[in-house]
């Protein structure tokens, strides 16, 4: 069986609600990021970026939000309950929502941590406070930017729900906390809402891993 390691409200969410999507079993391991046991070397023997998530495979454990997705779209190539594949076979089709994913990976989830993880870039404690007052400034620019070019409505590709909508809609669950009203982005707000509404969010959020 597949195991998940993940931390409540983190990016690793995307990845359960994919596996909820698709039907496919799993193993939630919670890391507890305020003991550090993502520092520790129990869990650097699985990631040794200490970071969530990491998808355990017969294989081997895998990394990396947007390598994982693509995996398990792999994985279960005729989809899930819905009956559509969440990476679509044309390969036009397929590189958009792979290019959204980019996108949230190297821009949007960037300008979130900015507000926590200045230690990463920087090494004042100024500079700490800084980019955290940057925050709303880049996260409000980032959906300005989903809301003209990348959400279609009332998922990220139209009617199809892909794995690009479990890895934005865990993002706009941290919008509130960045100083953004969603509010501001009918179509962003909109598809945060049609996500809330499907079984597989449920599940994630009953098993502890996304706020209520």
């Amino acid at each position: 069986m597949l195991e998940l390691h993940y931390a409540p409200g983190t990016i690793a969410s995307a990845v359960a609600i994919a596996l909820e999507e698709l039907g496919l079993p799993f193993e939630p391991v919670r890391v507890d990021f305020a003991a550090a046991e993502q520092t520790k070397p129990p869990y650097l023997e699985l990631n040794p970026k200490g970071r969530v998530p990491t998808l355990v495979t017969a294989r081997g454990p895998l990394t990396e939000t947007g390598a994982i997705l693509d995996y398990l779209a792999a994985l279960a190539p005729s989809g899930g309950y819905a009956g559509t594949p969440m990476m679509p076979s044309d390969p036009f089709d397929a590189a958009r929502v792979r290019g959204v994913m980019y996108y949230l990976a190297s821009t949007a989830h960037v300008n979130h941590a900015h507000k926590g993880r200045g230690p990463r870039w920087a090494t004042q404690e100024s500079s700490f406070a800084d980019m955290k007052a940057k925050v709303p400034e880049t996260m409000a620019a980032t959906c300005a930017y989903l809301e003209e070019h990348v959400v279609e409505g009332p998922f990220v590709m139209g009617d199809m729900i892909t794995m690009a909508d479990p890895y934005l809609y865990v993002i706009t669950t941290w919008l509130k906390g960045d100083g953004i009203d969603i509010a501001d982005y009918p179509k962003l707000a909109a598809f945060a809402d049609a996500m809330e509404d499907r079984p597989s969010v449920q599940a994630a959020r009953d098993r502890g891993m996304l706020p209520r």
